[in-house]
C-alpha cells in the first residue's frame, strides 16, 4: 500500500476488524419514524454507505429523557431494538461495520420534542439559554432538572443498558456521546456543572460521569466494542470551561488507564461545533493535544480532505480519519477516494428535512440518482 493510500489499509480497532481507516462520523438527520423507531429509510440511507471502514450510527437516545429534537432514534425500546437491527442486518450483508451512538441530550431540550412523562436534566440547574427546532418553530431549551446522586447512577446503568440494547439490536458496539455540550459534556464543563459532590468541583470529579460511563458501558458488552467521543476546547451548546487544557488532559488520560476500544475527537475548529474555548489557545491542535495524552486508537473528524487525512495519518497524528458531510452527498466515498474521483458537495437545506430528498437519492459514480425507500 503506497503511502498516498493509508486511509485504505485495514485496521483492527478492539474486536471491530476494519477493512479501511475511513470512518463516517456520527450525523442527526432527523429521519426517524414515530416514537424513535428507524425506518426502511433508515436501512437504504446505512446500506449505501456500507463501504466505510466504520460505520458510527447517528446520536441514538438511551431512554425517554434523553430526546432533545425532533425525528431522532432511540434505543429503549423493543421496537426501536427491533427495527434497528433490519439496518445493521442489511449493513452486514452489503459488508460493513457499524456501532451505534449512545445519546443523552441533558438539558438540551424542550418538552414538545419529547414523550409525555420524560423531562430535561443536567448536572445542575443551569439552563443553557440556547434555541431548538420544535414542531411550532425554535424554542428556548428550559431550566433543568438537576440529577440527584441516585438519579446520575441510575443514568451510567441507563448507558450499559443501551450497550446491551444495541448488541441485542446487531450493531458491532457502541461509541459514548460525550460531545458536543450533550449530557457527559454538561458533566466535564465548569459553567454547567456547579456540583459540590463528587460528580463537581475538581476536573476529576467532574470527569467522574465519563469514565462511569465507558466502564459500565465496557462492562456491559466487552472493552473492545465500546468507544468515546469528545470535542475538546469546543463550546457547543454554551458549554465552557475556567481550564480547558486541565480538563481535557485529565479525561482523557483517565479515559486511557480505562481502555476503551477507541476515542473519537472533533477538531472544534473546523467541525463547525464551536471555536476553541480559550481565546489564548488559538493555535492549538486538538489532535495532537489528544495523541500526547492517549495512546490508544484515535480517530480524529472535522474538516478532512482526502489528502488532509492522509496526511494525519502518514504523520501519527490519527489512526482513522471520520468524515461527515462529505458521506452525506456521496455514499461511495470510499470508492471516489479509491479512484481519486471528485466529491460532490451536500445540499445543506436538506439536512434535517423529511423524506428521500438529500438523504438516499445522492448518485454514486457513473450512475444516475435513484430514490429508495
Amino acid at each position: 500500500m503506497s503511502a498516498a493510500h493509508l486511509l485504505l489499509e485495514p485496521i483492527q480497532v478492539g474486536a471491530i476488524s476494519l477493512p479501511n481507516r475511513i470512518v463516517m462520523a456520527p450525523m442527526t438527520r432527523s429521519r426517524s419514524g414515530p416514537r424513535g423507531v428507524p425506518t426502511p429509510l433508515n436501512e437504504t440511507y446505512y446500506s449505501q454507505r456500507a463501504s466505510a471502514g466504520l460505520i458510527v450510527a447517528e446520536a441514538t437516545q438511551i431512554s425517554a429523557d434523553a430526546q432533545g429534537y425532533l425525528r431522532t432514534p432511540g434505543i429503549h425500546t423493543p421496537e426501536q431494538i427491533a427495527a434497528w437491527r433490519v439496518v445493521t442486518e442489511s449493513v452486514h450483508r452489503s459488508g460493513g461495520r457499524m456501532v451505534l451512538q449512545l445519546w443523552h441530550v441533558g438539558r438540551i431540550s424542550h418538552p414538545e420534542n419529547r414523550q409525555p412523562g420524560s423531562r430535561s436534566v443536567s448536572p445542575s440547574a443551569v439552563a443553557a439559554q440556547v434555541r431548538i427546532f420544535t414542531a411550532n418553530g425554535m424554542q428556548l431549551t428550559p431550566m433543568p432538572h438537576a440529577l440527584t446522586i441516585t438519579e446520575v447512577r441510575a443514568t451510567v446503568r441507563g448507558y450499559a443498558q443501551a450497550a446491551r440494547n444495541a448488541m441485542e439490536a446487531g450493531f458491532d458496539g457502541v461509541e459514548i456521546h460525550a460531545a458536543n455540550g450533550y449530557l457527559v459534556d454538561q458533566f466535564l464543563h465548569s459553567n454547567s456543572n456547579l456540583r459540590s459532590d463528587v460528580y463537581g468541583g475538581s476536573a476529576v470529579n467532574r470527569s467522574r460521569f465519563l469514565w462511569e460511563v465507558c466502564e459500565a458501558a465496557m462492562d456491559a458488552i466487552g472493552p473492545g466494542r465500546v468507544g468515546i467521543r469528545l470535542s475538546p476546547f469546543g463550546e457547543f451548546n454554551t458549554v465552557q470551561d475556567r481550564d480547558p487544557a486541565r480538563l481535557f488532559a485529565t479525561a482523557i488520560r483517565g479515559l486511557e488507564a480505562i481502555g476503551p476500544a477507541y476515542l473519537h475527537v472533533i477538531n472544534p475548529e473546523a467541525a463547525a461545533t464551536g471555536s476553541a474555548s480559550n481565546a489564548a489557545l488559538p493555535s492549538l491542535d486538538v489532535p495532537r493535544f489528544c495523541r500526547d495524552h492517549f495512546r490508544g486508537t484515535l480517530i480524529v473528524a472535522g474538516g478532512y480532505s482526502q489528502g488532509s487525512a492522509e496526511r494525519a495519518l502518514r504523520d501519527g497524528e490519527a489512526d482513522l480519519i471520520g468524515f461527515g458531510r462529505p458521506f452525506i452527498s456521496n455514499p461511495d466515498l470510499v470508492e471516489r477516494f479509491r479512484a481519486g474521483a471528485a466529491v460532490a458537495a451536500a445540499d445543506r437545506a436538506t439536512f434535517y428535512t423529511e423524506g428521500p430528498q438529500g438523504y438516499t437519492d445522492y448518485p454514486t459514480l457513473g450512475c444516475r440518482a435513484s430514490t429508495r425507500s
